[in-house]
């Protein structure tokens, strides 16, 4: 019998890490807000193969990093005494996202620091780096306990923004709002009718101005009702503004810049004739597919708001502005937006108020508002759009009109709701956007 010569048993391959692809996408989704300067959002629309938990890993990762990078950057900048190597933007990442999971969320450091090493391994310009990044992510393990102790809120604000805030709302406020920004938002949802009966259906709670407030867990459309179209989701901020136009039943109500038309339902709800206007057709084809899940009937029309015509009895203008007041939920903002974007969408915001004397019949109410904290957004545009068209003036906002926004309502009459308002023990059910709404009467 012949013998077979004996070969050599196959390498034995090791299991694919798990959380690796998870975490390998979270650095994709940092690097396209950080150095492509993309919307998170948008980079989190790309294709992937990752099934549903791993995208919510990939999520949360690549968000607390953007929401906590003053802190990371800090801890990593003490144990980098040459700092990260110039042109190696995937190493810092790595780093970023992996000293991210050991300092903020619940995963085993080990975990994090096993996939950061084989990610900088597999990659051939950074490869070299493998043991600097073993060292650096032991050490802010080892020291976890020292530097959260040491956390101070402001870091994680840049500069531009820390400075701002503090010179319009002084530190305490500045640094409440700093500490409410890092945590994991709450779902908020507008019913169209019982919220109290969906928030206990829901296992949520009542704001104090009547959303129903949910901790986010799982998908949004897998909940009761979703289907169905018994709500929708929109943060209790943003649910104010268009209440603010009081009694709609039977008006022909324009919402500028109306998707993805949280408000626009809102309106039409109410009795509202709604001509939702957007000058994105591919934001209106969201809009539409929202108002056909929530069975409202709604006009729709794709054009720049400052350029249409025609006489309505009540106007919403939800200005496209800098979106500081929604850093909470889009940590991106903070990385991408700039002083340069203040003044390049305040002139838009000007632009859109100027034709409200035009549209608005006499004796008619607008509101405008934005999601912004700065003040050039709100209450600077207010001031300065009264000065130059005397066909408008101040409706002030009364504490007592709406349930619950009685601490948002200023002395001028405007409203202006900060993220620290609504402060709670557990802070994922706390606070709110920051939103500025200005009520306005079209002379008769």
């Amino acid at each position: 019998m012949t013998k077979r010569p004996h070969r050599a048993a196959a390498p034995v391959r090791p299991a694919a890490h798990p959380g690796l692809p998870a975490r390998r996408r979270a650095c994709d989704l940092v690097d396209a807000v950080l150095v492509r300067r993309r919307p998170l959002d948008e980079a989190l629309e790309e294709r992937t193969e990752l099934d549903a938990p791993d995208r919510a890993l990939a999520r949360k990762i690549a968000a607390t990093t953007l929401r906590r990078l003053g802190s990371i950057d800090k801890a990593l900048g003490e144990r980098l005494a040459k700092g990260l190597p110039e042109g190696l933007p995937r190493l810092g990442t790595i780093l970023r996202t992996a000293a991210c999971q050991i300092l903020f969320l619940d995963v085993p450091d080990y975990a994090a620091v096993d996939s950061a090493v084989r990610m900088v391994e597999a990659n051939g310009k950074t490869k070299g780096f493998a043991g600097l990044a073993n060292a650096v992510l032991r050490g802010i393990g080892r020291d976890k306990a020292d530097l959260l102790g040491a956390l101070d809120p402001l870091d994680d604000l840049p500069a531009w923004l820390r400075e701002r805030w503090i010179a319009a709302y002084g530190e305490a406020e500045t640094r409440a709002i700093a500490s409410i920004i890092v945590v994991e938002p709450p779902l908020d949802l507008t019913v169209k009718s019982d919220p109290r009966g969906w928030a206990g259906r829901l296992g949520g709670t009542l704001t104090p101005t009547g959303s129903v407030r949910l901790k986010p867990e799982g998908a949004i459309p897998a909940l009761p009702g979703f289907a169905e179209g018994e709500w929708w989701v929109q943060d209790a901020a943003a649910a104010i503004p268009a209440r603010l136009l009081g009694d709609v039943r039977g008006l022909a109500v324009a919402d500028l810049c109306a998707a993805p038309g949280g408000k626009t339902a809102q309106l039409a709800l109410a009795g509202a004739k709604v001509t939702a206007i957007d000058r994105s057709p591919r934001r209106l084809e969201r809009l539409a597919e929202n108002m056909t899940r929530l069975k409202l009937d709604v006009t729709m029309l794709a054009a720049d708001a400052a350029e249409i015509e025609g006489r309505y009895d009540a106007i919403l203008l939800d200005a496209p502005c800098t979106a500081t007041g929604t850093m909470r939920g889009n940590p991106d903002v903070m990385h991408l937006k700039s002083m340069t974007d203040v003044e390049g969408l305040g002139r838009l915001q000007a632009r859109l108020l100027d034709r409200l004397g035009d549209l608005l019949k006499p004796g008619a109410r607008a509101v405008y508002c934005t999601c912004s904290l700065e003040p050039e957004e709100g209450e600077n545009q207010i001031a300065a759009l009264l000065a130059r068209d005397d066909r408008l003036t101040l409706d002030p906002i009364r504490p007592d009109e709406i349930d619950g926004i009685a601490a948002f309502v200023t002395p001028t009459g405007y409203m202006r709701t900060l993220p620290s308002h609504w402060p709670a023990t557990d802070a994922a059910l706390a606070g709110l956007d920051g939103f500025f709404a200005a009520r306005l009467l079209r002379r008769a």
